[in-house]
């Protein structure tokens, strides 16, 4: 059994950071791709940031230059570090994985989502 459990949401001013965490449990083998969705009401969930399974990092164009996303392979965890929050931003932010288990089988997963609302 993999988990995903996502931190950190809430409501933010614009111009406002909030940081998200997403951490992995369960039956890893290896973690291929990790990063984060987001979807907006009566919009299609779109990637914000991931880190790709070669180690290069992937942005949404809207969220370069303010987001941020970083991990920690130890704890299996990836961050999302979002400065100058924009009312645009407000959304459920979920996070995904590509998780190889130890008899071999690489899923994808995802979190529970986790509230992000930008407003003043």
């Amino acid at each position: 059994q993999v988990q995903l459990v996502e931190s950190g949401g809430g409501l933010a001013q614009p111009g406002g950071s909030l940081r998200l965490s997403c951490a992995a449990s369960g039956s890893i083998l290896r973690i291929n791709d990790m990063g984060w969705y987001r979807q907006a009401p009566e919009k299609q969930r779109e990637l914000v940031a991931s880190f790709i399974r070669d180690g290069s990092r992937k942005y949404a164009d809207s969220v370069k230059g303010r987001f941020t996303i970083s991990r920690d392979n130890v704890k299996r965890t990836v961050y999302l570090q979002m400065n100058d929050l924009k009312p645009e931003d407000t959304a459920v932010y979920y996070c995904n994985a590509a998780i190889v288990r130890p008899w071999g089988d690489e899923r994808g997963y995802w979190g529970q989502g986790t509230q992000v609302t930008v407003s003043s």
